[in-house]
């Protein structure tokens, strides 16, 4: 099921500048970054389609060691796109543009010829870096093509893209699975190569001399210390919990991450910008955020193991029977969440979407069987999970608009779309302990429990923060002033669940930490 598409930023129009100033076709732009953007998206759709077979391909993996063709794509992008984008910003987004499709490009290759599952997890990291400075720099060169009248209409198009690209992945890599497994990475090659062939040719530099050097080293640590801990995590059913190497991972990534926190405290530029978090409501946001991807990461990598396992779907059927969710996810999040949060707040429009998918998964507990019967046990609970992805996603993201000054917009984004990262990266390990060695009905039903469970946590997290939002009654300059306080150059666009109907218009700021489509997955 697919994330929804980012929805619309709202913060004021920027002057024209690079491509717009020198003509360039905006359409021809949009084609370009967008192409790179549905890979980013599509590919992690698919790739989620693909893992029985992946494990297939390589007997003696077990579903643990698979996990990591997931898992180490999720946490590598996890920690790179916010330096990812200070990078662009300082040395030409264009330039990171092109860098980022190549790599993504040449990972695709490398992981279509891995000959083990540990070159196949190395090569998926190197596609999460090139997916990492995609990402942000997409919007930032699209925003610069339009004018400013356009570019809603461009940010919806950029932001559509991604929702389509997680609707197709399943189906379609249903069909290409059956070929070859490696046929998921392949499909990436022409689409990647025609991007790099006219990307330099139609795509304008700009940069932001005086965005700081971003903090790599602390993004290594974070890498460092979510991988300990989800490795610790995945490993520990058959190592044994107490066992020394257990131990030592989880010893690894208090460490690792304990220091990239002490980090981001004095580093003019940190990965992760810990002040925001002084506010409440975002703290309780990133909380809601977490939980709840938890269970969205944990529902992508579960439903597709019991659907080729327990009623021995094909992987063409497997996809198609996916599909719907995906389908719910794009029209709930691009007709009705604006809206409903405009009227009601984002944190109970979060709150009820993750209660209709606790209210999903449950239904599975209850009504899934042995024997497959699609249309009353499989797809009730799609349409509710789906309509909470909606939802919550989009509306937990708004939030950072109305709660922090524009300053802190990119700081506030960074960190709910590294909750949402590590959330998933959590939930495919949750669900690998909470399966066991050999899932069976009794297993998945434990899986979904799972899913209820921590939904109905980020429920109450979200509910929270409605509280916490409302106690806050008194405006505070550059908080509650509105999306119409300009932000400092370089800062990154708030998202919004507000959508496009007001005449503000997203900053072209490579730094976009927070704004990218469902290649944000697991993604991302």
């Amino acid at each position: 099921m697919a994330p929804p598409p980012q929805q619309t930023p709202r913060i004021p129009a920027p002057p024209a500048s690079g491509a717009a100033r020198a003509g360039a076709a905006p359409g021809a732009v949009l084609l370009v970054v967008s192409s790179a953007v549905f890979l980013a998206s599509l590919d992690l759709f698919i790739v989620n389609i693909a893992l029985p077979a992946i494990r297939q391909a390589f007997p003696g993996e077990d579903l643990a060691n698979a996990s990591w063709v997931l898992n180490g794509y999720t946490v590598v992008f996890a920690a790179f796109l916010a330096p990812a984008g200070r990078l662009a910003d300082r040395y030409g987004r264009r330039r990171a543009f092109l860098v980022g499709t190549a790599l993504f490009t040449a990972g695709s290759a490398a992981c279509a010829a891995a000959p083990t599952i540990p070159l196949l997890v190395a090569f998926r990291a190197v596609q999460a870096l090139g997916a990492a400075l995609v990402m942000p720099t997409s919007l930032a060169l699209l925003l610069s093509a339009f004018p400013a009248a356009r570019r809603a209409v461009a940010v919806s198009v950029w932001s559509a893209v991604g929702g389509v690209a997680a609707a197709a992945g399943p189906p379609l890599g249903g069909l290409l699975v059956p070929l070859s497994w490696r046929w998921i990475f392949l499909v990436n090659l022409p689409v990647g190569l025609l991007a790099l062939a006219f990307g330099p040719k139609i795509l304008r530099e700009s940069k932001d001399t005086s965005s700081g050097v971003p903090d790599l080293p602390g993004a290594g640590g974070l890498v460092l210390g979510i991988g300990a801990l989800t490795w610790a995590l995945v490993s520990g059913s058959d190592d044994g919990w107490g066992s020394p190497r257990i131990l030592a991972a989880g010893a690894l990534s208090a460490l690792a991450l304990t220091w990239v926190a002490l980090r981001s405290r004095r580093h003019p530029v940190p990965v992760l910008d810990l002040a925001a978090l002084s506010r409440p409501p975002l703290w309780l946001a990133c909380t809601a955020m977490l939980l709840f991807t938890v269970g969205f990461g944990s529902m992508l990598f579960g439903n597709v193991l019991f659907l080729t396992g327990s009623w021995h779907y094909s992987v063409i059927a497997a996809g198609l029977a996916l599909a719907p969710g995906p389908a719910v996810v794009v029209v709930v999040s691009l007709t009705a969440t604006g809206r409903l949060a405009g009227r009601f707040g984002p944190g109970p429009v979060a709150a009820a979407g993750a209660l209709s998918f606790a209210a999903g998964a449950a239904s599975w507990v209850w009504r899934m069987g042995e024997a497959p019967h699609y249309a009353t046990e499989l797809l009730p609970g799609q349409f509710l999970t789906g309509l909470g992805v909606g939802l919550i996603l989009p509306s937990l993201s708004g939030v950072v608009g109305t709660v922090l000054p524009s300053h802190q917009w990119g700081a506030g984004s960074s960190l709910i779309n590294t909750a949402r990262q590590i959330g998933a990266v959590l939930g495919v390990a949750l669900l690998v302990v909470v399966y066991g060695p050999a899932p069976g009905l009794d297993a998945f039903r434990r899986g979904w429990t799972f899913l209820a469970a921590v939904a109905v946590a980020a429920a109450l997290a979200a509910a929270a923060m409605t509280t916490r939002m409302h106690s806050g009654a008194a405006p505070r300059p550059g908080i509650d002033q509105g999306p119409d306080a300009d932000p400092p150059s370089g800062a990154a666009p708030a998202p919004s669940v507000v959508g496009p109907r007001s005449g503000a218009q997203p900053l072209p700021s490579a730094a976009a930490d927070g704004v990218h489509t469902a290649g944000d997955h697991p993604d991302t």
